[in-house]
């Protein structure tokens, strides 16, 4: 569970929609909306973003919930958009300063890799992934035609006991599409979701609790490191739990590939700055949602660039 996050404002009682219900949102809606109303800030993002701050006098949003203030904050930026009549991403970059903001996830720095457009690395995404089901059908030669069947997010779900499976089909899928050279693994630990076992790792926590499957921080930081010695794994993302400040510092310092962070900095100016200070990674994963303002995502965004960290 990420707990540094600007905070979802739920009802929390299990009857309703299971703790999921939003009429506290709803609520809060009835003061912001007219607030807003009143001040006549127009389409200026910056202004908009600053007044809800100062209205809600948190630190992680919750008198008026991230939902709200990001509803909010998305419908002003859409309203610059039509402003400008130009494509959201178009506006985007524009409140960044920076054009080259927007790059396909699919092959990380991707004009280091030989694919300087999104047009050369979809088609070289599309190619690899369809080597992992039939026709081309890596997973089924390795786990049987049942393991090509995908699971809730559209993924493959083979039989796989141990992540370095996962990674050595991926690797056969590349060679497959013929771009052994080009296309490059990043990888998600998100070791929070899987810590706090005793002070250990869990790694089949989606499973019942085994302590066979913990292991301790140094157990999980050789397991990354054979990764990227077996791998062409070039970023690793959340490697430790989202308090692990110093085991990210020593990580970073050895490994020499790119470390995102997302549960320590949660697209937060000023835990973005810790994590400068630290030198706990090099990358940040940013999500508007974690923040909950368009303004302070492009500050977080701007602070990385600035320090030559790479974003996600």
């Amino acid at each position: 569970m990420v707990i540094y996050e600007a905070l979802e404002l739920r009802v929390g009682d299990k009857a309703c929609y299971l703790g999921k219900g939003v009429l506290k949102a709803v609520e809060r809606i009835k003061t912001l909306g007219p607030a807003l109303l009143e001040k006549k800030l127009s389409v200026d993002q910056e202004k908009v973003d600053k007044f809800m701050i100062e209205l809600d006098r948190t630190e992680n949003k919750s008198k008026f919930g991230a939902s709200i203030i990001l509803g909010m904050s998305f419908t002003k930026c859409k309203m610059g958009t039509t402003e400008k009549g130009v494509l959201p991403y178009c506006h985007i970059v524009d409140l960044t300063g920076n054009p080259d903001l927007i790059t396909p996830s699919v092959s990380l720095q991707c004009d280091q890799w030989g694919f300087p457009c999104w047009k050369q690395a979809g088609h070289m995404g599309v190619h690899d992934s369809a080597c992992l089901p039939p026709p081309q059908g890596v997973i089924e030669a390795e786990y049987g035609k049942d393991a090509t069947s995908v699971g809730d997010e559209g993924d493959f779900t083979p039989n796989i006991l141990e992540n370095s499976e996962a990674l050595e089909l991926l690797k056969m899928a590349i060679h497959a599409a013929g771009y052994p050279e080009k296309v490059v693994i990043g990888m998600d630990v998100a070791a929070s979701e899987n810590g706090n076992r005793n002070g250990k790792y869990d790694l089949n926590f989606k499973s019942a609790d085994d302590p066979t499957w913990h292991i301790a921080e140094e157990k999980l930081r050789e397991l990354c490191k054979s990764f990227i010695k077996n791998c062409p794994v070039v970023s690793i993302e959340d490697p430790f739990d989202q308090d692990g400040w110093a085991s990210c510092t020593s990580f970073l310092s050895g490994v020499g590939i790119q470390i995102v962070r997302d549960d320590l900095t949660v697209t937060n100016p000023k835990r973005i700055a810790q994590a400068i200070e630290k030198k706990a990674c090099n990358s940040l994963l940013l999500k508007v949602n974690q923040i909950s303002l368009m303004t302070e995502s492009i500050q977080a965004y701007k602070l990385t660039q600035s320090n030559g960290w790479g974003v996600m």
